[in-house]
């Protein structure tokens, strides 16, 4: 896992010798980690047009909440994947925007390259990676495809896991044919209508998303320019034509270079080494071998790890002593220990809307943890359905919840700044009512999520494990103290707002929300004392 977020930890100008963490960089990791995080892995058919590729890039990182880490360019197979991580909404909202643009800027009709393909954004698999299940990343591949297929009026297949007929469950059947193939077969074949959109390719072609479990992209090019051994040593490793489990296999020349292409879709369960050493014994049944080998985007730290004990036959290896993954450790045990301490200091921020906020993400934490104490338990099953509601509803707002730590404090520097225009400057006046007027909202949105991460405890204590009860408890009470931390914190905004119309409004509202917040807190001990038996 760590691997796929080092470029977040080390600066440019590291030296070899040290680790150098940003501190902004860590920040931007501990948040992530706390976080629902689905990595999307797209293909685009483009390989040899850079200032294409960085326009799509640029379309998928100007979406808040997305992290990119990685774009592989490969100009043979003219094709290339771009790796993102982000919150599901934000990650969402990303590949739509890579999708339109990509239709905008890649025309099928002058593209050639090795690799199959039938469409500009060719696949878009979701993955899960932490506090997120594959039901929810099929979820999200559904919601995309709709879109797509009616916004983009792009035709749209699912495969894998998201698949809607078995038979679209392998990319490679989705694929035959390629965009030429497609072009004629999906106006005349049924088997070949799509999920979503119209039964007809544009320029753009059709596009595959999915949700699948995490993959090895991996090539390994052989000391040959015979594309023929190649396609035999891919029919002998790949699981289809009874070779390795887990292992997908073509056979391709790149470069001048007889190549084995391949994903891993379980690295686990048939290890990179074995891939390796059983094309390498392959290749010296025709008189070749390994020329090198190369990597497809990411790949997790613990694939390596195995790689490197499975070759040094480091038989009493822990993956303890790995640094980086001690690092790591010692990192997530500090991160909360930090923010206390930033919030000790003698600087105004973060201050209350910060620790209301906070306050309010590690309610909704312990309501993700009672829903996911409760699904798919023994004599649960009943509640399962109502309890991934609240699981999914309190994960985005744990999300918000947590980026709002940091919004206050931009909102109480965007009030600072203003302040710090000069008199004379006639934008100043101006300038510091709209900043406080932001001062007052984002505190008023922590208190309003906050009052509905009690509501979401409420029923969690109501329907959730009984084992969990009083952490649906602990819940509510630190949602109360973070509606009531941040109503201070709206009020001392509001008392330097001139507009009165506004004032009177928001006022309102938080009075609402804090009224809710109360009829929550008297609920919460009802609930304990019948179901739990606590104050009896």
């Amino acid at each position: 896992m760590l691997a796929i977020f080092s470029n977040l930890f080390t600066e440019d100008n590291s030296r070899s010798e040290s680790y150098n963490i940003s501190t902004r960089k860590l920040r931007i990791w501990m948040v992530i980690m706390s976080n629902a995080l689905v990595e999307c892995v797209p293909n685009f058919s483009e390989g040899r047009r850079q200032d294409v590729l960085e326009i799509i890039k640029g379309s998928i990182s100007d979406v808040p909440g997305v992290y990119v880490l990685d774009m592989h360019t490969d100009a043979d197979h003219n094709r290339s994947v771009i790796t993102f991580v982000g919150d599901p909404k934000s990650v969402e909202e990303a590949a739509f925007q890579m999708i339109k643009k990509a239709s905008q800027l890649i025309d099928l009709e002058e593209h050639s390259g090795e690799h199959p393909r039938i469409g500009a954004t060719d696949v878009v698999p979701f993955v899960p990676i932490s506090n997120i299940t594959m039901d929810e990343c099929v979820d999200m591949a559904h919601r995309v495809g709709k879109r797509v297929g009616q916004e983009l009026n792009i035709p749209v297949y699912f495969y894998e896991a998201a698949a809607m007929r078995p038979e679209r469950k392998r990319l490679e059947l989705i694929r035959r044919g390629e965009y030429e193939g497609l072009k004629t077969d999906v106006k005349s074949n049924p088997e070949r209508v799509p999920d979503e959109g119209p039964a007809e390719l544009g320029s753009a072609g059709a596009t595959v998303i999915g949700a699948r479990e995490f993959l090895v992209a991996y090539n390994v090019n052989l000391t040959t320019d015979d594309e023929e051994i190649a396609t035999k040593i891919a029919r002998t490793v790949r699981h289809s034509s009874g070779g390795l489990r887990f292992v997908k296999a073509l056979g391709m020349t790149v470069e001048g270079r007889a190549q084995v292409s391949m994903n891993l879709t379980n690295f686990q369960k048939t290890p990179l080494p074995l891939v390796v050493e059983t094309i390498r014994r392959e290749a010296k049944r025709y008189g070749v071998g390994i020329h090198n080998s190369e990597l497809v985007g990411l790949i997790p730290q613990a694939a390596m790890v195995d790689t490197a004990v499975w070759y040094t036959q480091m038989d009493l290896f822990s993956a303890d002593q790995v640094l980086e993954g001690k690092m790591a450790q010692i990192i997530g045990e500090s991160g909360s220990a930090d923010f206390i301490d930033n919030l000790a200091a003698s600087t105004p921020t973060p201050g209350g809307g910060s620790a209301a906020a906070y306050a309010g993400a590690m309610a909704a934490g312990l309501v993700s943890m009672v829903a996911r104490l409760t699904i798919g338990k023994k004599g649960y099953s009943e509640a399962e359905a109502a309890m991934s509601k609240i699981l999914e509803e309190s994960e985005l707002l744990r999300s918000d919840l947590t980026n709002g730590v940091t919004e206050d404090s931009d909102a109480f520097d965007k009030v600072m700044a203003a302040y710090r225009k000069p008199n004379s400057d006639t934008t100043r006046a101006a300038a510091i009512q709209e900043a406080t007027l932001l001062a007052a909202k984002v505190p008023l949105e922590a208190a309003k999520k906050s009052s509905r991460i009690a509501e979401l405890a409420l029923e969690a204590a109501q329907l959730g494990n009984i084992n969990a009860i009083t952490d649906a408890g602990s819940a509510v009470n630190l949602a109360i103290a973070a509606v009531n931390s941040a109503a201070y914190n709206v009020r001392i905004n509001l008392s330097d707002l001139d507009n009165d119309k506004i004032k009177g409004q928001i006022l309102e509202e938080l009075g609402d929300i804090e009224e809710g917040a109360l009829i929550s807190l008297d609920k919460i001990k009802t609930i304990l004392t019948d179901r739990g038996g606590l104050f009896s």
